[in-house]
């Protein structure tokens, strides 16, 4: 593939010798681009009448929507738990630096902090439209405080608290406006916790159940209650038992309402989770499966000695731990990693792979008529890709090149 050039916004532009990822099956046809947004060709040949301003031989690239990341915690040195008060110029180098991964929508994650914390980080992690300079901001993933610190993992045990006070706990740690917050992790087994996530998926929050010590029957009562996503499945949770299936069981329970179902993430960095443990989860519920990084600053970076959430972090052949312990906190993985490393494991199809981490993670957060699709009117936000590796080529946003590979 040539050099792309950079076509002005509103040219319309034709992306020929194609395959595109659509419909759930991987097509060839052109895609047809103008300001910003995919369009329907035939409404350009029959109503407009018009040819392409700019065409673009693709030369047999695979094109599917941008990488969603639902849970990263930071990447290049930067901590989204630990930015400075005017620490907007470190957010924007994620967000930038993040293209050359694919991901062009992500939501920063906030890790267990003390109230006066989140007074600080949320208006620097604020809702953004993606562009040349990076990708957008879908919203932040508050990680905590409301966890069971039996399962706090890497978080700091002094900043856990259960949100007794059902919503005013709510409102006293995270400060009266939500509008920039697109997820909520919390422990459904904790007092007050099933009273406030009627509260927050009212506010248009996704609730997710992770850093708990739950039963199935609680994880249950959770989603009837309106909890919709399950943060890195397998990790920090009971585990699997034949006579309590505990959070994993959610994924094969028929309490689940049918109509909503529910979505998971899954660390698909070979570390967090066993080539088989991710086998068993896409065969038991493939259409819920959401590829997350919850990779920490140090993603990016040289292995050492690193610092995430106000704790010393060794990176050490791909994994990342509390230095001095083999507790592992988060990871180092792109999300172009996890797709490759998620479709040789599970042995799925392209179509499957790519799904989860385009289409998936828009149905969580219920943006598919915008985001995680190649649909007519959706955001021309997408990726081009080697069909037969899935390494990536080029990506795309709001249908201008905002990255591509050397020598590509």
């Amino acid at each position: 593939m040539s050099k792309l050039d950079v076509c002005k916004k509103s040219s319309l532009q034709q992306f020929r010798n194609c395959r595109l990822l659509r419909d759930h099956d991987v097509v060839t046809d052109d895609l047809w681009v103008r300001d910003g947004k995919i369009l329907n060709p035939e409404k350009v040949f029959f109503d407009e009448r018009v040819c392409a301003d700019v065409q673009i031989d693709c030369q047999g690239a695979l094109i599917c929507p941008g990488f969603i990341d639902l849970q990263i915690n930071g990447a290049f040195g930067v901590d989204f738990s630990r930015l400075p008060s005017d620490g907007a110029s470190d957010v924007q180098r994620v967000s930038h630096g993040l293209l050359s991964h694919g991901v062009t929508s992500y939501c920063p994650t906030i890790v267990t902090s003390p109230p006066e914390d989140y007074a600080q980080l949320l208006p620097q992690t604020k809702k953004c439209a993606g562009s040349r300079l990076g990708a957008g901001i879908l919203g932040v993933h508050l990680e905590g405080p409301f966890i069971n610190v039996e399962k706090k993992g890497a978080h700091r045990a002094e900043h856990i608290v259960s949100p007794s006070k059902g919503v005013d706990s709510i409102v006293e740690m995270y400060g009266g406006s939500l509008d920039d917050v697109a997820i909520i992790t919390l422990a459904p087994e904790l007092p007050g916790a099933l009273e406030v996530i009627p509260s927050l998926t009212q506010q248009g929050i996704v609730v997710s159940l992770g850093h708990c010590m739950a039963n199935l029957q609680q994880g249950e009562l959770a989603v009837k209650a309106g909890a919709s996503f399950i943060t890195h499945l397998f990790n920090a949770m009971l585990p699997f038992h034949h006579r309590d299936p505990h959070i994993v069981g959610l994924l094969a329970s028929s309490a689940v309402p049918a109509e909503r179902g529910i979505h998971y993430g899954m660390i698909a960095d070979g570390i967090h989770t066993h080539p088989a443990a991710l086998r068993i989860a896409y065969r038991t519920h493939k259409a819920g499966i959401v590829l997350v990084t919850d990779a920490v600053p140090a993603m990016g970076l040289p292995q050492g000695l690193h610092t995430f959430g106000g704790q010393k972090v060794e990176i050490s052949n791909k994994g990342a731990y509390i230095a001095g312990t083999s507790t592992l906190c988060g990871s180092v993985a792109t999300m172009v990693e996890s797709v490759q490393f998620f479709y040789k494991a599970t042995e799925c199809s392209i179509v499957e792979a790519l799904e989860s981490a385009t289409l998936h993670p828009a149905q969580v957060l219920g943006i598919t008529h915008n985001k995680g699709t190649l649909e007519y009117g959706s955001d021309a936000d997408f990726l081009m890709l080697d069909h037969d590796n899935l390494d990536l080529l080029a990506t795309f946003i709001a249908g201008e090149r905002v990255w591509e590979g050397k020598g590509e």
